[in-house]
């Protein structure tokens, strides 16, 4: 990119074309819309190499600018093309409400333009952006903070930086995790009470805590780039955690959260080591939807490895509109976990009978229900068949259940103390 920024190169571009104009068409994706949770670095990197195919064949230039937009202009001959590339960056983006606002209105994540006849408003378009950014460029140093100072100033707290970074990863080092560490249990839910039986729990790091004892009063994803090479270190950290076998914390049937690139990283294969062969089974390795079709291919041979090992693999981050995309026996995954939705009941019959068939099509014993925070949600899986629950109100049916135990012990305890009183003044009476 040399020292010329996106939005400098987009309006050289547009210059050079004004006298090419015909038979070329603009896209722009609002991808700056979108959810902070969905516009993170490894999001916009996704949706750029969607198009990077048509950049290769010469079909039009793309360009990411520094609030995460994406703008690219195309010969009209790869409309095709185009629109099933534009289909993979909406799939990737199911889940977020600036996708089912454009369902109804027609508008939102993207505006399209034609060059020969709207050659003078992408000009000025690209005028302004060029402009702005000149502006940022002044108030916040070098071009290649602008991005992260923007984002930053979109959270609460002090934003990361290269070199906070720096010291959160020295401190990680040498911290102990232990007790930031986090569970949260996959719960099987059985009988009329709704009993939850633990299947297996979920192990994380609490981001809260991390950031309250190494960097009280800072935002740690206010960066995303920044915020993914943190939970890389994190990945390391907890294959460390978990690799002392005689943590008794850490017993049981778990799950945890990590990259693809981990698993193909030395850290893992050194954890895959300390880990006892008969253990390795217990463990269930969660991968993100959206890591997992980055790089379809790394993930085939890390799964590849993973599974010849004994490790179970999850597909996680998978939500209604995503779910008929994911065939999960083909990416031989064991369980996937699919994020509860109001709308699944609120969409209308329709909606919901579609979910249910591709719940079906997966099979509901291998689905995870998760962020099950309402009652409904339970039963509406439990009405097809899941087996599996995650999700506040699972929480919420495990402290019940604990309260009731906790109950018929005291009661037992109770009876047992009154019967062992009975025998004692019996015997006081004999005497």
């Amino acid at each position: 990119m040399g020292t010329q920024n996106q939005e400098s190169l987009f309006y050289d571009y547009v210059r050079r074309l004004e006298h090419h104009r015909q038979g070329r068409e603009m896209m722009h994706l609002h991808l700056s819309k979108l959810r902070p949770f969905n516009r993170r670095e490894h999001h916009i990197r996704v949706a750029a190499d969607a198009f990077e195919g048509l950049v290769k064949e010469l079909f039009g230039q793309l360009f990411v600018l520094h609030n995460s937009d994406i703008v690219f202009i195309f010969k009209m001959e790869a409309m095709g093309q185009v629109e099933q590339a534009l289909e993979k960056v909406k799939f990737l983006f199911g889940d977020d409400p600036l996708l089912s606002e454009e369902e109804v209105d027609g508008h939102g994540f993207t505006s399209w333009f034609d060059v020969e006849t709207e050659y003078d408003q992408i000009v000025a378009m690209a005028r302004d952006l060029v402009d702005a950014q000149n502006k940022a460029g002044s108030l916040t140093g070098p071009s290649h903070d602008v991005k992260a100072n923007l984002l930053a100033k979109q959270e609460e707290g002090e934003k990361l930086t290269p070199r906070t970074l720096d010291r959160l990863v020295e401190a990680l080092k040498a911290a102990d995790l232990t007790n930031m560490v986090r569970r949260q249990y996959v719960c099987k839910v059985e009988g009329a009470q709704n009993v939850p039986n633990p299947y297996f729990s979920e192990l994380f790091i609490s981001i809260s805590d991390l950031r309250d004892t190494l960097l009280p009063g800072s935002n740690l994803t206010s960066s995303p780039w920044l915020f993914q090479h943190l939970t890389e270190t994190l990945d390391r950290r907890v294959l460390s955690l978990l690799s002392k076998t005689e943590d008794r914390d850490i017993t049981g049937d778990i799950s945890i959260n990590l990259n693809v690139a981990t698993l193909l990283s030395p850290e893992f294969l050194k954890f895959d080591e300390n880990v006892i062969a008969a253990m390795r089974g217990n463990i269930v390795l969660e991968l993100q939807q959206l890591d997992v079709f980055s790089d379809l291919n790394a993930y085939l041979f890390a799964r590849e490895f993973v599974k010849q090992r004994g490790y179970r693999i999850c597909i996680d981050g998978v939500n209604y509109k995503t779910l008929p995309f994911i065939d999960r026996e083909r990416l031989e995954a064991d369980l996937i976990k699919l994020i509860w939705h109001p709308d699944i009941l609120l969409g209308g019959h329709d909606l919901t009978d579609r979910v249910k068939r591709h719940i079906m099509l997966t099979g509901p014993a291998r689905v995870i229900l998760s962020r099950c925070d309402t009652e409904e949600s339970v039963e509406f899986g439990r009405e097809i068949g899941i087996e599996l629950y995650q999700g506040r109100h699972v929480e919420a049916l495990i402290a019940e259940e604990n309260r009731r135990k906790s109950m018929r012990v005291l009661k037992k305890r109770a009876a047992a103390h009154e019967k062992q009183s009975g025998h004692k003044k019996s015997l006081s009476k004999r005497t």
